[in-house]
């Protein structure tokens, strides 16, 4: 008997995995914050044994070499990848006995990395199911390009061949454990649903719909830009990173928040769009933590920038510092509960104006309005005489955006007060429209189909 224990990350999009037999346990691609991982292990009263590693990771830091150092797990990572720390090396038909009931084998399975291992579960002697990495996802596959666009349309064609690779290995009843998929910017689409089999995959995924051609055309095709802050997840997880440092930051009084804010260093405030713009410290910056904090703050912010998180409790601003652990951004320079009253001290609180499609419907013809939505986004339809600027392209582009009072939109409103806490920090006068893409053809707006996209 056996238990597959899904550990979800929603914040980057990822699942980790820990499978056990009630006595001795493996993990697949942990994430940074391994007390997860130990306390799911001590709650079944198992031992880890062995980590998995499908890949060099690009969107997390891994917890893998942290957590094999410390239940001395053997630390499974492809023999190929130039790794700066002991393992376990592993290869293409590699086969690794977990216990007497619990088999691993290991199947090559290129293009989402050259040297992108699956991980087949054999259990009872009997293939079960596949921990599949950025390989084959839920109806996708994982990107091609995150190496370098002159390697994309080779990885294109080997994410073909993997899929069908493992479509042969495996029976159709095998259940599919991917690593991304699940609003990750690994995956070329975003994944639906919570489980897959090889057969439903056969049946509906484009890998296996589609011939090499096509599918490499269609995949490449829909690629659209990926987090800045991968670039540093690769050097990190072939460094071999320590586990994450959650002990509590700093404690910032007012006067050294408006120190900092003044010395340009990003102080962060994790509430919600409604509750900044109601009232926040003049200068600070609004990434909510009920929107992808960690994808959209590691995406924009000057890597090795310090950071301070304000939150309305101690709490709120533990969970943001344990998901920034998870993209390398390791101690917060200091942090402050409460609210603005206590963090401003004397000053003033800010405030940004919040409105609707329907209130820009009713704004003057002059009105600057500037969506900060991603290109493919902007692509399938976007307001006519909108500027385009993605809010990854932001802080290069704002000294062109035209005088004015400036109406910000994206696809429901989490960019846009990000962009507009950005432009406002800047001096600009700035609307924030909070509301659906949806509603702007109900309001009347002239929607259009893109003619020049900003890229």
């Amino acid at each position: 008997m056996y238990e597959i224990v899904t550990i979800e990350t929603p914040g980057l999009g990822d699942r980790s995995y820990l499978v056990h037999d009630g006595t001795v346990a493996f993990v697949v691609d942990p994430q940074r914050d391994i007390d997860r991982v130990l306390g799911i292990a001590e709650s079944r009263d198992v031992r880890i044994t062995h980590v998995f590693e499908t890949h060099i990771h690009n969107d997390y830091v891994t917890g893998g070499l942290a957590l094999a150092r410390l239940t001395g797990a053997a630390y499974h990572v492809n023999e190929a990848d130039p790794v700066s720390f002991e393992r376990a090396a592993v290869r293409d038909g590699d086969v690794i006995d977990v216990s007497a009931d619990l088999r691993i084998r290991v199947l090559a399975t290129p293009g989402h990395t050259f040297t992108h291992l699956s991980y087949v579960l054999d259990a009872g002697g009997e293939p079960v199911g596949v921990f599949s990495g950025g390989s084959l996802l839920f109806g996708s596959t994982g990107r091609p390009d995150l190496l370098g666009a002159v390697h994309a349309p080779t990885l294109a064609r080997h994410q073909h061949a993997s899929a069908r690779k493992l479509a042969s290995e495996l029976p159709e009843m095998a259940g599919l454990f991917p690593t991304h998929g699940f609003g990750s910017f690994c995956s070329s689409i975003q994944c639906e649903g919570d489980s897959s089999t090889i057969g439903h995959e056969k049946r509906t995924n484009p890998a296996f719909v589609l011939d090499e051609d096509d599918y490499a055309e269609q995949l490449l095709a829909g690629l659209d830009a990926y987090p800045a802050y991968y670039a540093h997840m690769g050097p990190s997880n072939l460094a071999g990173p320590e586990a994450a440092d959650l002990a509590p930051p700093e404690v910032a009084d007012p006067g050294q928040l408006r120190r900092r804010i003044d010395a340009g260093e990003w102080v962060v405030d994790l509430r919600t769009r409604a509750a900044f713009a109601a009232g926040h410290m003049a200068g600070s910056l609004n990434f909510g933590l009920d929107g992808s904090f960690a994808t959209h703050l590691g995406w924009l912010i000057p890597w090795g920038t310090p950071v301070t998180l304000l939150g309305d409790t101690p709490e709120q601003v533990a969970g943001a510092q344990r998901e920034l652990a998870r993209i390398g951004v390791d101690r917060p320079a200091a942090a402050a509960a409460g609210g603005p009253g206590a963090w401003a001290g004397d000053e003033a609180p800010a405030r940004l104006r919040r409105a609707t499609f329907a209130d820009l419907a009713r704004a003057p013809g002059d009105t600057v309005i500037l969506d900060v939505r991603r290109r493919l986004e902007w692509e399938e339809s976007h307001l006519a005489g909108a500027l385009h600027i993605p809010l990854h392209r932001l802080a290069g582009r704002a000294a062109g955006i035209p005088p004015g009072e400036l109406w910000v939109h994206c696809a429901a409103g989490y960019r846009a007060s990000v962009a507009a806490s950005l432009l406002a920090r800047a001096g600009r006068e700035v609307v924030v429209v909070d509301d659906d893409f949806a509603n702007a053809a109900g309001a009347g707006l002239e929607l259009t189909p893109a003619e020049e996209v900003a890229a």
